[in-house]
């Protein structure tokens, strides 16, 4: 998997993605490669609760020439050099003048700073603070940014759907709108397609599973204005997917409940399998968990991280690029992912069938014949524990905190006492 990650990371990189605009439309036209994904289009100036989509935005070039001619500041060389969404301009500048719209970082002087501009219409740079040291301050600049602002146009969203055997859905959603950022942008979406790519092939899935490819902020709302009533009542957990390419630990952010099916399970698989993992409570603010988390939607939606945004130095800036990320972690994000949900699948309250005293374990094939002691008496424990907890009130994490049988080990018994009709799902 690890090599299949950087092999679209590699393709996915040079793409300059914003809220709108053809980078968007190519970027999932690749992932659809690993999806199937349903690809539409929403108009600009769609309302959207309280919001509107806005124009969208094509860049093509984008530089500064200083008097010799030579391009200074060029986006052909990175694409994070021009401000998101800045408006067409060609026009020669003071040093003075132009430095209203240069944005660099004294406290990071060798890198490049993220910026956008989205509902304000204006044009800027970004660039080291290295280089804005070395500009001549006597000198006129000539500028030039090739981009269109098209009130036409519309906003590019993408979705896949797997069918389970209910239709209580669990969500994976994850953004599409920044360029070249390599933790704080491509990890989501190449998580998310391999997370779908485990699923797709599966006949034994309990929920129905949705996956969002979409413009952080105002593809949510969209997305929330669209079927947000009906998550309400459907929506068994949600994830959203960000900042998961990094070699850090894992970090929790909880769901608004706080105590939701998301977050009781993905706290336990944490717990269970990781030494060193950080939860971190609800706040509204960060990524889109906090439009699926607002109090109108109260949605259960978490959201399982690497190093959390904001909480590493090269977070929206130009070290955020493939020198950080680990293919490795990655795909063990991936993983950790679909453990979540082989515990999510199964977590149900069960009864059994033989409440009154324990079951004869051997006239069932069910005592262990061989192995050692050790291993005997924990086959026989994580049976014994779920045939006594399997009263209709208890879930199979309930079980494990309180068995201290790992969940692994609980469901895969679980699953042959199912087969043997020793076990039955309570009513749901």
């Amino acid at each position: 998997m690890e090599a299949q990650l950087e092999h679209y990371f590699d393709r996915l990189w040079p793409i300059c993605r914003s809220l709108t605009g053809d980078g968007n439309r190519e970027t999932l036209r690749i992932l659809s490669e690993i999806v199937d994904l349903r690809v539409h289009e929403v108009p600009c100036g769609t309302k959207c609760l309280d919001w509107t989509v806005p124009p969208e935005w094509n860049i093509r070039k984008a530089w500064i020439r200083d008097s010799c001619g030579r391009k200074i500041v060029d986006f052909d060389d990175n694409n994070l050099h021009v401000v998101g969404y800045s408006e067409p301009v060609h026009t020669s500048l003071s040093f003075d003048e132009l430095c209203l719209h240069l944005h660099s970082l004294p406290d990071q002087p060798d890198v490049i700073p993220y910026l956008t501009s989205y509902y304000n219409r204006r044009w800027g740079f970004c660039l080291t603070h290295t280089q804005l040291e070395c500009l001549d301050k006597h000198a006129t600049y000539e500028i030039y940014i090739d981009s269109t602002l098209d009130d036409s146009g519309s906003m590019t969203v993408g979705e896949a759907f797997i069918q389970g055997a209910t239709d209580r859905e669990i969500l994976f959603t994850t953004y599409i709108c920044h360029p070249s950022l390599a933790n704080n942008e491509l990890s989501g979406p190449l998580v998310t397609s391999f997370i779908y790519r485990h699923l797709a092939d599966r006949q034994d899935l309990r929920f129905s599973y949705r996956f969002l490819f979409v413009p952080e902020t105002i593809g949510s709302v969209y997305m929330l204005s669209q079927k947000g009533e009906a998550w309400k009542r459907n929506l068994e957990a949600g994830f959203v997917v960000t900042c998961v390419g990094d070699a850090g630990p894992f970090t929790y952010k909880k769901s608004r409940r706080g105590d939701a099916a998301v977050d009781k399970v993905s706290l336990a698989v944490l717990e269970q399998t990781e030494s060193k993992y950080n939860v971190v409570e609800f706040a509204p603010f960060g990524s889109d968990e906090r439009q699926y988390c607002s109090p109108g939607f109260d949605l259960p939606v978490g959201s399982l991280m690497r190093t959390m945004y904001a909480k590493y130095p090269e977070y929206h800036t130009s070290a955020d690029n493939k020198s950080f990320m680990s293919f490795e972690a990655m795909a063990g994000t991936v993983r950790k992912y679909v453990e979540i949900v082989g515990v999510l699948e199964k977590n149900k309250k069960y009864v059994s069938r033989l409440p009154f005293c324990e079951p004869q374990l051997g006239k069932r094939g069910l005592y262990p014949t061989l192995g050692g002691q050790k291993d005997q008496v924990k086959a026989i424990e994580s049976i014994m524990w779920l045939f006594n907890l399997a009263d209709g009130r208890h879930d199979l994490v309930d079980i494990s905190q309180r068995s201290k049988v790992s969940l692994i080990k609980l469901s895969d018994t679980l699953s042959v006492l199912l087969h043997k009709g020793l076990l039955v799902a309570g009513n749901e």
